[in-house]
C-alpha cells in the first residue's frame, strides 16, 4: 500500500514522486515507509570484471538492470542509445564554474555577452527582506557595537523589528536545531541564523525589563580547536589567510623575494637568439677536452638563502592504501571532501584555482583553497611489512625515515599560463599556508576552451619547455611543500604525447640532462583522455600502463647512470619513499568500483589511482576500496549522506538565508549527479560502469525511485526535506527558482524549456 504522504506518478517514462517535505519532516530523518528489502546494508562479492562470461549479454553503454525493475508502458520510449550526452554534459558543467575567472592578465573582453542555452542560469542568492547591521549581530539586545554609519546607515538596528518582520521564517527542519550550533556549541553568524530559537533565549532583568541574548555551550566549544584567524571566521576550517595579507595582496604589496631572485635568473638562462648554433658547439668542445668534467655555473649560489632542494622537501606517499579524490570543479568544495574523507579518502586536492586571481587576492579563489581540519589529520598505512612486525618488535613506518606526526592529506590545485605566474603563486601559497598544504599540483590537463586558449591547463602539454621551467621555479621557492601534476594523454585524439613528457618530467630535457638536473617533479597524475576525448570514451588504460612501464624503464636508466658523469644529484630529486626513484605515478579515469581500483593496481603498475566522477555518483566508493567488496547501499543510507552533506554545508557556509542558498545551491550539483548512481541489487551483471546509462527504472522502493529522478524539480524537492521550501528560503515558488542544472540532459524538461 503506498503511503498516503507519498505517492508515485510518472512523467516522461519515468517514476517520480509528489509529496509535501514539511511531512516528512519530524525529528531530521525522513519516514518512508520502505520495502523490507533494502533496509539494510548488502554486501556483495565481486563476480568477475567486465570480461566475463556475462560480458556478452550486456548492451553497450546501457546498465544491466534486473527486468523486474525496468518501467514498461505503452507511452514510455525505448532506452535510449549510448550516447556522450553525459559525458559532454561533465565537460560543461567544469567549464561553466570558470568563465568569469581570469586565467592571465592579458584576457580581452572577459564581460562578453552570454550565449548558449545556459546564459539565464546566473542565480541569485537570496537573502532576508532586511539586513540586520553587523554591529548586532553576535550581541546581546542590550549590548550592541557602536554603528560607524550611525543613522546612514541601510541595515536595521532595532533587533526586535529585525525577528519579526526583516528576515524570512525559523526552519523546523533538524527538529528546528542549528546543526552548526549543535556541533560546536556557538553559531557563527549569530542572529540572522535560521535556527535562531535553538541558540538564544528572552532573559529578565530586575525591573521587568526583557533581553534578547544567544546562548552559547561551553561543553562543545571546549571540544573544538579553533584555527580561526578572526572572530566569526570558521572554525574547524584552516588555510584562511588573513585579511590584511589578502589586501597586500589586492595593492601588489606583498613580498615574493624568492620569486623575484629567480625570475630574472630564469630570464637570463633562456638561449640568446644571438647564440644560436652555439650549444653543440659547446659540447663539442667538451668531448675533445682532456677533462671529461662539463663546466657548469651553480647559478643557485647568487642566493643568499637557497632554497630547498626536491629531497630536503615533505616526503609523499602514494600507494595501494591511499585512494586520492581527484581535484573536482564545484563538486569539489569543502564539504563533499570532508564527507568523503569520512568515507575513506586518504587525500584530497582543493578545486582548481587560478593563479593570476590568487596573486590579486580575490576572496573566491582563496576560498577554493580552505579545507576542514579532517583533511589535515595525519593518514595511517598499514602494510604487510607493518603487520608482520607487530608480532616482534614496533612497527616500521611505511615511509622511511619519515614521521608522519607532521604529514597532510590536502593539495592545492593550481592552474596558470606563464612562469611567473606560477612560480610566485607557489612562493604565497607556501608563505600564507605553510602548514596547510601537503603537495602544489600544477593542472596540466584541464580541457575546457577558456583555459586551453588562454595557455594553461592542457595547453601545457604542447609547451614542455615552459612546463617544465614552471615545475622547476615552483620547486625552488616553494620551501617545504612538494610539487606535482596532472597530465593527459596528449591534446588531440590519436597522438599522445604524455609519455615524451613523463620522460622529460622524471629524467630531464636529453639535450640538457648533462647541463641540468630533472625538474624535481614528485609525483605525476595520468588522466587516460586526451584533451580532444574531453569526458567522452573510455578511459584508456592500456596507455597509462605502458606509461608506468616507461617509468621503471626511466628509473633503470637512471640506475645504469649512475656513479657517472650523467647521474643527476640525488638531492635535486625528490626525497624517495623506499622506492627506487622519487616520482610517484598515478592513474585516473573512468573508476567506480573497487573491482576497477584493484584491476587497475594490479595490471597497470600505477603506485595508486585517483577518483573523481565516480567518488561523485558514490562518494562510499572510498569505502569498497577499503572493504574489498561491493555496498548496496539501501535509500536511506544514501538520503543519510545528503543529509550530512548540508549539515557540512551549513557549517562551511552559515545557516542564515545567505548560508542555506549556497548550500541548496551545491547540493543541487551534487544530486546532479547522484541520481547517475544504480543500486547494485538493482544490477543482473558486475561490475557496474559510470558509462552505462541505466533505462527507465523503478526502485525497490519510492525513496530509492526518487533518488533516481532525473529531473531537477525532484531535485529541488530532496533540497527541501532539510533546507526547507523554496519559496520560504528564496521568497520564490520553485517555478521561478533560478537554478536551472548544468547538465542539460533531460532534467532540463519540456516544460522547462519552454
Amino acid at each position: 500500500m503506498d503511503d498516503p504522504e507519498v505517492k508515485a506518478s510518472t512523467t516522461n517514462g519515468r517514476s517520480q514522486l509528489n509529496y509535501e517535505p514539511s511531512s516528512l519532516i519530524s525529528d531530521g530523518t525522513v519516514d518512508i515507509k520502505s520495502d523490507s528489502a533494502v533496509t539494510a546494508k548488502r554486501k556483495l562479492e565481486p563476480t568477475g570484471n567486465g570480461d566475463s562470461e556475462h560480458q556478452d549479454k550486456r548492451r553497450r553503454g546501457t546498465a544491466p538492470i534486473k527486468e523486474e525493475f525496468l518501467l514498461v508502458n505503452e507511452q514510455s520510449e525505448p532506452a535510449a542509445p549510448p550516447s556522450e550526452r553525459e559525458n559532454n554534459d561533465d565537460d560543461a558543467a567544469e567549464a561553466f564554474h570558470h568563465k568569469d575567472r581570469s586565467a592571465s592578465n592579458n584576457s580581452k573582453n572577459q564581460r562578453k555577452k552570454q550565449k548558449g542555452q545556459n546564459k539565464g542560469r546566473y542565480l541569485k542568492v537570496g537573502g532576508d527582506e532586511v539586513g540586520l547591521c553587523s554591529t548586532r549581530s553576535h550581541t546581546s539586545e542590550f549590548s550592541p557595537r557602536e554603528c560607524p554609519y550611525g543613522d546612514k546607515c541601510t541595515f536595521e538596528h532595532d533587533l526586535r523589528m529585525y525577528l519579526s518582520q526583516g528576515r524570512r521564517s525559523d526552519l523546523t527542519t533538524f527538529n528546528g536545531i542549528c546543526p552548526v550550533w549543535q556541533e560546536r556549541g556557538k553559531c557563527r553568524v549569530g542572529w540572522p541564523c535560521r535556527f535562531v530559537k535553538s541558540h538564544s533565549k528572552e532573559i529578565e532583568h530586575p525591573g521587568g525589563r526583557k533581553e534578547l541574548v544567544l546562548t552559547e555551550d561551553p561543553e562543545l566549544m571546549a571540544k573544538v580547536v579553533d584555527n580561526s584567524t578572526s572572530e566569526h571566521a570558521e572554525v574547524a576550517v584552516v588555510n584562511n589567510i588573513d585579511i590584511k595579507d589578502r589586501q597586500r595582496l589586492t595593492r601588489k604589496k606583498f613580498p615574493t623575494p624568492k620569486s623575484d631572485k629567480y625570475l630574472p635568473y630564469l630570464d637570463a638562462s633562456q638561449q640568446n637568439p644571438g647564440d644560436q648554433g652555439k650549444r653543440g658547439q659547446k659540447r663539442q668542445d667538451r668531448a675533445n677536452s682532456s677533462s671529461p668534467e662539463p663546466d657548469i655555473k651553480d647559478d643557485r649560489a647568487n642566493f643568499i638563502d637557497p632554497p630547498l632542494l626536491p629531497s630536503e622537501k615533505r616526503r609523499l606517499y602514494f600507494g595501494p592504501d591511499t585512494p586520492v579524490l581527484a581535484p573536482l570543479t564545484t563538486q569539489g568544495n569543502l564539504p563533499f571532501r570532508r564527507l568523503c574523507a569520512s568515507l575513506g579518502a586518504s587525500f584530497t586536492y582543493s578545486e582548481m584555482a587560478m593563479s593570476l586571481p590568487l596573486l590579486s587576492g580575490q576572496r573566491s579563489e582563496w576560498a577554493l583553497l580552505k579545507a576542514h581540519e579532517s583533511e589535515l589529520t595525519p593518514p595511517t598505512f598499514i602494510s604487510n611489512d607493518t603487520i608482520s612486525s607487530l608480532k616482534s618488535k614496533a612497527a616500521p613506518n611505511i615511509v622511511y625515515d619519515y614521521n608522519h606526526a607532521t604529514d597532510l592529506r590536502f593539495g592545492a590545485q593550481v592552474s596558470a599560463n606563464k612562469p611567473w605566474l606560477a612560480i610566485k603563486t607557489a612562493e604565497v601559497l607556501s608563505t600564507l599556508l605553510p602548514q596547510g598544504l601537503r603537495v602544489i599540483d600544477m593542472n596540466c590537463g584541464c580541457p575546457i576552451d577558456l583555459v586551453f586558449k588562454e595557455g594553461a591547463g592542457s595547453a601545457l602539454m604542447d609547451a614542455p619547455n615552459k612546463l617544465d621551467k614552471m615545475l622547476r621555479g615552483m620547486n625552488t621557492v616553494s620551501g617545504p611543500i612538494p610539487v606535482s601534476c596532472k597530465i593527459r594523454m596528449g591534446t588531440r585524439t590519436g597522438t599522445p604525447t604524455a609519455q615524451k613528457l613523463v620522460e622529460r618530467l622524471v629524467l630531464g630535457a636529453r639535450r640538457d640532462r648533462d647541463r641540468e638536473t630533472p625538474c624535481g617533479v614528485a609525483a605525476i597524475t595520468l588522466h587516460g583522455r586526451s584533451r580532444q576525448q574531453r569526458y567522452t570514451k573510455e578511459a584508456d588504460w592500456e596507455y597509462i600502463s605502458e606509461t608506468a612501464s616507461l617509468i621503471n624503464t626511466l628509473n633503470e636508466t637512471a640506475a645504469l647512470e649512475a656513479d657517472t658523469v650523467r647521474e643527476a644529484d640525488p638531492r635535486d630529486k625528490p626525497a624517495t619513499n623506499g622506492k627506487s626513484h622519487g616520482t610517484f605515478f598515478l592513474g585516473n579515469g573512468d573508476v567506480y568500483s573497487h573491482t576497477d581500483y584493484y584491476n587497475h593496481l594490479d595490471r597497470t603498475g600505477v603506485d595508486s589511482v585517483m577518483l573523481a566522477r565516480g567518488a561523485l555518483i558514490k562518494p562510499w566508493i572510498f569505502e569498497e576500496i577499503s572493504q574489498n567488496q561491493y555496498l548496496d547501499k539501501s535509500a536511506t543510507e544514501r538520503l543519510s549522506y545528503i543529509e550530512t552533506f548540508v549539515r557540512h554545508g551549513l557549517a562551511a557556509w552559515g545557516s542564515d538565508t545567505h548560508g542555506i542558498s549556497t548550500t541548496r545551491r551545491f547540493l543541487l550539483e551534487y544530486l546532479s549527479f547522484t541520481h547517475r548512481y544504480v543500486p547494485i541489487g538493482l544490477l543482473e551483471y558486475l561490475p557496474p560502469k559510470i558509462n552505462e546509462r541505466p533505462p527507465r527504472y523503478k526502485g525497490r522502493n519510492e525513496l530509492e525511485t526518487l533518488l533516481a529522478s532525473d529531473s531537477y524539480k525532484d531535485w529541488i524537492k530532496i533540497s527541501e526535506m532539510y533546507l526547507g521550501k523554496v519559496s520560504d528560503a528564496e521568497g520564490k515558488s520553485q517555478e521561478e527558482y533560478g537554478w536551472v542544472p548544468k547538465h542539460k540532459s533531460n532534467a532540463w524538461d519540456g516544460e522547462a524549456q519552454g
